[in-house]
């Protein structure tokens, strides 16, 4: 059998492990109690954000609002994920959470962009906002922000989305922290224009981590090499190993945003070396380079022949 296409069944071989682990059960409490302190906290923020005339209030609880709304995909796609494959949907629902993100993003530039356009237009023309109000309500931010942040504190070393959410929330804290500067700075100096710049400074802030958090999920929607992954060395850890001539078919993408996949045809001369040789393989991946889900095809030959594909 040569180096072309051949599709044996028993040449294959299939590790459907995870390449990093989705929230525990018992995070789900975590989300949700994060989830809904935020929300609350959301109300209360934008509700006093429009009765004062604030716009620092008003950007800060958009940026709360993008990370509500992380938590939420987050949760989600942790949900989703222990869904099982079906028919129609072989992989599962993995990839929702790539749309899930890809959505949010799109949304979150939207509301950047009328936080920019209403900021400029208070600069333009200044309104009186009180500094003290802003103070308490950003300190409130400050301590239900972190609270959140402490509920994730202790999985976010093993967990891609659990870090994700502790981050999220732990930057919120400190996005609440300076809009308690700037309140502080609106009752020193009297200046009423403080409070606009602040909302262009924090509409800068989510537009960064938007913009990362867009071209992220275009990449994955794309199925894209993951970011983490050199694909010439996975290349050539495959071509290390003994007996193996050639590598090519050679895929890696993401399944969902914590799962990444692999597809390749290795060529060996001698033949098929055993499914022990195939389970070396797999688990070598999953060590090396923390791809969970790998689909390995032994072809006969010396690699020699065409591979349009390649």
């Amino acid at each position: 059998m040569g180096a072309g296409h051949s599709h044996h069944g028993h040449d294959h071989g299939h590790d459907h492990g995870l390449g990093h682990s989705h929230a525990p059960a018992d995070f789900g409490r975590a989300f949700a109690i994060g989830i809904a302190l935020n929300t609350v906290y959301i109300i209360v923020e934008a509700g006093y954000g429009f009765a004062i005339g604030s716009m620092a209030l008003l950007a800060d609880a958009g940026h709360n609002l993008s990370d509500v709304l992380g938590l939420i995909i987050a949760w989600t796609g942790a949900t989703l994920a222990k869904r099982p494959p079906s028919k129609r949907y072989t992989f599962g629902f993995r990839g929702s959470s790539i749309l899930a993100a890809l959505f949010n993003a799109v949304l979150l530039l939207v509301a950047v962009g009328l936080i920019a356009l209403e900021a400029i237009q208070r600069i333009v023309y200044p309104a009186p906002v009180a500094g003290g109000t802003i103070i308490v309500v950003a300190a409130i931010g400050i301590v239900i922000n972190g609270a959140t942040a402490m509920l994730f504190a202790r999985g976010r070393k093993g967990d891609i989305n659990i870090r994700g959410a502790y981050l999220h929330m732990a930057a919120d804290a400190a996005v609440s922290a300076g809009v308690v500067i700037a309140g502080a700075m609106i009752l020193w100096t009297g200046q009423s224009w403080i409070d606009p710049v602040t909302s262009l400074v924090i509409g800068f802030v989510i537009l960064l981590s938007t913009w990362g958090l867009l071209t992220a999920a275009i990449k994955m929607s794309l199925a894209a090499v993951p970011e983490h992954i050199d694909p010439d060395a996975v290349r050539g850890a495959l071509e290390e190993l003994d007996g193996v001539n050639h590598v090519h078919h050679l895929h890696i993408w993401n399944m969902s945003t914590t799962e990444t996949a692999l597809t390749a045809h290795i060529v060996m001369p001698d033949g098929h070396p055993g499914d022990a040789f195939l389970a070396r393989v797999q688990a070598s991946l999953e060590a090396r380079f923390h791809i969970g889900h790998s689909t390995i095809q032994i072809e006969r030959g010396d690699g020699s022949g065409d591979c349009e594909d390649c």
